[in-house]
């Protein structure tokens, strides 16, 4: 397979970021995680914070989660809610940079904007190493005792997003192409193992 484009969905602490911003740097190729964001808010004139509340409080309901990916795939955003219209405008923009050249995308369901791309590999990065999972929450600046609340947040804020958007379970890994444990690989491990597959 001819890999241009990786996605990247992960748990909150794992180095999914970490991990994506070394390859996009080791390769020389783009990255685009809160980029897509902020992209979206300067063509929409809204604010970053506001995107970021949209994607906590996206509804889990099956019909608006069938309503909302027809009006994605066509394009088309009469008829919906503000986080539905935040939603296709964001994988309009992961589709405008795919374009651009090979990328790594982090989260945002970018698997689902591109899935009619050709060379995309789907990775999902966990970390089994809870040591090392919550050493790495508490350096985002996370008192120790609130680190597993964190965690739990955040992992359930992209299960909802995930699901809402897909229909899919965000941490079924069957989804993936490719499942990376940080806690076993460490950061560069996975890196490394990412880099050996991209056809650049």
């Amino acid at each position: 397979m001819n890999i241009k484009y990786i996605t990247i969905e992960r748990e909150y602490g794992s180095g999914g970021t970490e991990i994506a911003r070394r390859l996009a740097k080791e390769t020389g190729i783009s990255c685009y995680g809160r980029e897509i964001l902020e992209q979206v808010s300067k063509e929409n004139e809204i604010s970053v914070d506001q995107i970021e509340n949209y994607e906590e409080t996206v509804s889990n309901s099956f019909l608006y989660s069938v309503f909302v990916m027809a009006k994605a795939a066509s394009g088309d955003t009469d008829m919906l809610m503000e986080e539905g219209h935040i939603y296709v405008a964001e994988q309009a923009v992961i589709r405008r940079f795919a374009n651009l050249g090979s990328s790594v995308f982090l989260g945002h369901c970018a698997c689902e904007a591109l899935k009619d791309f050709d060379g995309v590999l789907n990775v999902f990065i966990r970390c089994s190493d809870e040591k090392a999972r919550t050493g790495r929450i508490v350096s985002y600046g996370i008192f120790p005792e609130k680190a597993d609340t964190v965690r739990r947040r955040f992992d359930k804020k992209r299960a909802n997003y995930y699901y809402a958007n897909t229909l899919k379970k965000w941490d079924d890994l069957r989804n993936y192409d490719l499942v990376l444990d940080s806690g076993v690989l460490g950061i560069e491990g996975c890196v490394a193992v990412l880099k050996s597959l991209l056809n650049l």
